[in-house]
C-alpha cells in the first residue's frame, strides 16, 4: 500500500475532448510526478452501461485507488460485447480518472479536483464519431440520452472546480494546467510547478518615444475584452521632481492576452481566474487568495527600468471587501474585486519620454513584441486622437439622496459622533442614470482631458467598464517594503478668476475643520500602516498640503512607513482597507454607521484601483471621482457616480452638500449633465 495520491477526474460528455485533454495533461505533470492514468471506456458494460459503468468503476477503480491501494477491475470487450479481461491500475503520487461519469456524485468524495470540458453539440458529435468511425454513429442517441438522464439527476457541472471550453486548438491542457495551480487541493502536489510559475523570465525593449496614449491604447487593445490603462493624465501639466511628478511619471497599458493573460473575479466568498478557455473557482476570502499568488518576488526589474509595475495583476478592489477586513458583508451588484494578469505590458515613463516593453519569456513573446513596437511607431507619429461626443444626449441622474435626505443623515451622522461612536463620518451618495446612449470610451478620453489626474485610469472587464479621474493614493508599497500612503480630506472648487481662485485656496489651506478632519485620517492610516511596519518607522512626511487639480483644490497629507521583513503583504494591504479617508473613524464602528445611514453598496466606489506586481510591489489609488457603467442584467446598461464628505461634529449641512456638488461637477459638466435637484 503506497500514500493516498491525489485524483483528478476529468468528466464531460462525449465527443469534448476529454481523452486527449486527459493523456497531455498527464503528459505534462510526468515531468514531475508519477502519474496514473485510467479511461471510464475501459469498463463501461456496453452502449447502455453508463449507469453500470460509473457504478464499477466506483467500486472497484476509484475506492482503492483513494486508499492507495492497487484497483483490479473487469474490462469490457467492445467487440465482443461482453466482459473482457481482469486489468489492474497501479496508484501513483497523482491519478487521472477520465470520462463520462468520473465526477459522478458516488465519486466526488474520492476526488480531489474535478474538471469538466464543454464543447458544442456538433462539435461533439463530429470528434466521437471521427474518433471511433461507425462503431458510434449507431448509438449515439442512445449513449446521449444516457448522459441526460444522469446529468439531470447529477450536478456535476456545479460542482466542478475547473471548466473548460475545449476548442480543439492545442491550449487546453496548458490553459487547465494554469488554472489547476489556483486549486488548494493541488497546491502541495503541484509544488514543483507552483516553483516553475515564480521562476519567470521578464524580456524588456526600451524605446525613446513620447506616443500618444490615447491612439496606443486603441491600437494594441481596442479590441480586448479585458483592458486596463493605469493613465497619470496630468504627466504633461506636472513637471519636476516634486511628490505630485513623482505620482504623475508612469502610465501602464495591458490586456489579459498571451500565454500568461488571466482574468481573476471574486464575489463574495468565491474566486474565479480565467485561463484561455479554463475557468477555475476557489471558496474563501479575496485577500487571502491574494497573499497565496502575490507578495513574493518573481521576476527582477530591467536595468535601467525606474518602474515598480514588473507585470502582475491590474484591476480594481470593491468597497464591499471591507466584509473581509471588519465590515459589514454587504451585496455590491457588481464584482468585488476585478483583476487581470497581464504576461506583457507597455509602461510609459512620461519624465524620461521613453516607452518600456514588458514581457514574461514564452512562444508568442517575440511576434507580441514586434506588434508593440509598430504601434509605439504608429502612436509616435500620429496627431492626437479627437475626442467624440461622450453620448447621444446628456444622461440624466438621479439621486440615492434628496438634499433633505442627505442632509438629515449629516444630522443623524452628527448624532453618531455625539454620542462617541465615532469621530468623522465619510457620508456618500450615489448618482445613477441610464447608460443606453454612453460610449465609456469617449467619455473617458473626456474625462481625462478635462480632468487631469495621477491616478486616472480606464479599465475595461467585458461589458463592465470604469472611467475614473482619481487624484488620491491609496496605499503604495515598494518592492524593497516602503509604504506610503496620501489621504486627501479637504476640497475647495476652483474659479476661473485668478483672485478668486487664490482666496479658495487661502480658505482650504487655513480651515480649522478641514485640517482636523484631515488629521484625524493621517492618525487612522498611521495606526492602519503600524500593524505590519517596522516599529518606529511610520512617519508624517506631509502635513495637510494643498494640491490644485483642474476643477478642485484638495487638502493632502503623507504617511510613511516600512514593511516588516517577511510580513504578509496582501495582509498588510488588508489591514488599510477600505481607504480610511473615505471610511472615518474609527474605522469599523464608522463603517457600521455608514451601512446603517446610506441603505445600499457603494461597489466599485470607495474602493481601490491599480496593480499587484510581480516584484511584490503594489501602487493603489482611491476610486473617487469615477464613473462606472454596468450591464443592468436586463440588456441595458446603468451609469453610476458615487460622491461623499467628511462629516463632523463641527460640520455645516448646506456647505457639506454643497462639497459633493463640487466633487461631482467635473466629471457631470464632461458628460454635459447636472446635479440631480
Amino acid at each position: 500500500m503506497t500514500p493516498a495520491p491525489v485524483i483528478i477526474a476529468v468528466d464531460g460528455r462525449s465527443g469534448a475532448g476529454k481523452t486527449t485533454l486527459a493523456v497531455e495533461l498527464a503528459a505534462r505533470l510526468r515531468e514531475h510526478h508519477k502519474v496514473s492514468l485510467f479511461h471510464l471506456e475501459d469498463i463501461y458494460p456496453g452502449w447502455n452501461g453508463l449507469a453500470t459503468g460509473i457504478e464499477r468503476y466506483v467500486a472497484t477503480v476509484l475506492a482503492p485507488l483513494s486508499q492507495g491501494e492497487a484497483a483490479e477491475w473487469v474490462s469490457w470487450d467492445w467487440e465482443r460485447h461482453y466482459d473482457g479481461a481482469l486489468r489492474v491500475t497501479l496508484p501513483a503520487e497523482i491519478v487521472i480518472v477520465e470520462g463520462v461519469g468520473a465526477a459522478a456524485n458516488a465519486a466526488r468524495p474520492m476526488l480531489d479536483a474535478v474538471i469538466w470540458v464543454e464543447a458544442a453539440g456538433d462539435d461533439r458529435r463530429r470528434r466521437a464519431l471521427a474518433r471511433d468511425g461507425n462503431t458510434y454513429e449507431p448509438y449515439w442517441d442512445t449513449w446521449a440520452a444516457q448522459e441526460d438522464v444522469w446529468l439531470e439527476a447529477d450536478p456535476v457541472m456545479g460542482a466542478a472546480d475547473i471548466r473548460v471550453q475545449n476548442l480543439a486548438d492545442g491550449n487546453a491542457p496548458d490553459d487547465v494546467l494554469q488554472a489547476m495551480r489556483y486549486l488548494p487541493s493541488l497546491a502541495a502536489i503541484l509544488s514543483p510547478e507552483l516553483s516553475a510559475r515564480r521562476g519567470l523570465q521578464l524580456r524588456s525593449e526600451k524605446i525613446s518615444a513620447a506616443p500618444d496614449a490615447e491612439t496606443l491604447f486603441q491600437d494594441l487593445y481596442g479590441s480586448s475584452t479585458n483592458a486596463v490603462w493605469l493613465d497619470s493624465s496630468n504627466a504633461s501639466v506636472v513637471s519636476g521632481t516634486s511628490q505630485a511628478a513623482a505620482r504623475s511619471r508612469f502610465s501602464i497599458l495591458a490586456d489579459d492576452g498571451g500565454t500568461f493573460g488571466q482574468s481573476v473575479q471574486h464575489r463574495q466568498g468565491t474566486t474565479q481566474v480565467t485561463a484561455g478557455t479554463a475557468t477555475v473557482e476557489t471558496a474563501g476570502p479575496f485577500f487571502r487568495w491574494l497573499d497565496s499568488v502575490w507578495g513574493r518576488r518573481a521576476v527582477r526589474a530591467p536595468r535601467g527600468y525606474d518602474g515598480q509595475f514588473t507585470l502582475g495583476w491590474l484591476g480594481y478592489l470593491g468597497y464591499e471587501l471591507k466584509r473581509e477586513t471588519g465590515g459589514n458583508d454587504v451585496d455590491a451588484g457588481t464584482p468585488d474585486a476585478a483583476l487581470l494578469f497581464a504576461g506583457r505590458a507597455v509602461v510609459l515613463d512620461h519624465r524620461e519620454q521613453t516607452v518600456w516593453l514588458l514581457a514574461l519569456d514564452a512562444p508568442d513573446a517575440d511576434e507580441w513584441l514586434r506588434e508593440a513596437r509598430t504601434a509605439v511607431g504608429a502612436a509616435s507619429a500620429a496627431p492626437a486622437s479627437a475626442v467624440e461626443p461622450v453620448s447621444e444626449a446628456a444622461p440624466e441622474f438621479t439621486c440615492r439622496d434628496s438634499a433633505t435626505d442627505y442632509k438629515r443623515k449629516i444630522a443623524d451622522a452628527q448624532h453618531e459622533i455625539s454620542e462617541g461612536n465615532s469621530y468623522e463620518v465619510c457620508l456618500t451618495t450615489m448618482l445613477e442614470a441610464p447608460a443606453s446612449g454612453l460610449d465609456p470610451w469617449q467619455s473617458y478620453l473626456a474625462l481625462r482631458r478635462r480632468n487631469p489626474a495621477p491616478f486616472a485610469s480606464y479599465l475595461r472587464f467585458g461589458e463592465l467598464v470604469v472611467a475614473s479621474t482619481s487624484p488620491e493614493r491609496f496605499l503604495r508599497i515598494l518592492s524593497d517594503g516602503g509604504m506610503r500612503a496620501e489621504p486627501i480630506k479637504g476640497t475647495r472648487g476652483r474659479s476661473a478668476d485668478p483672485t478668486e481662485d487664490a482666496e479658495l485656496r487661502r480658505d482650504l489651506e487655513t480651515s480649522l475643520k478641514d485640517r482636523a478632519e484631515n488629521i484625524m485620517i493621517v492618525d487612522l492610516l498611521r495606526n492602519d500602516l503600524s500593524h505590519f511596519a517596522i516599529p518606529g518607522s511610520v512617519t508624517v512626511s506631509r502635513l495637510c498640503a494643498i494640491e490644485s487639480y483642474a476643477t478642485v483644490h484638495q487638502m493632502v497629507s503623507t504617511v510613511d512607513a516600512h514593511l516588516r521583513p517577511g510580513a504578509p503583504r496582501a495582509e498588510a494591504l488588508a489591514a488599510a482597507f477600505p481607504a480610511g479617508s473615505m471610511t472615518g473613524a474609527p474605522k469599523i464602528s464608522t463603517m457600521d454607521i455608514l451601512d446603517q445611514l446610506e441603505a445600499g453598496p457603494r461597489g466599485i466606489y470607495s474602493g481601490a484601483i491599480g496593480y499587484f506586481s510581480l516584484n511584490a510591489a503594489t501602487d493603489l489609488a482611491v476610486v473617487i471621482r469615477t464613473l462606472v457603467v454596468n450591464p443592468d442584467g436586463d440588456g441595458g446598461r446603468t451609469l453610476s457616480l458615487g460622491v461623499g464628505g467628511a462629516i463632523t461634529a463641527d460640520s455645516v449641512a448646506d456647505d457639506e452638500y454643497e462639497e459633493i456638488r463640487t466633487k461631482a461637477f467635473g466629471v457631470l459638466s464632461t458628460l454635459g449633465a447636472d446635479f440631480p435637484g
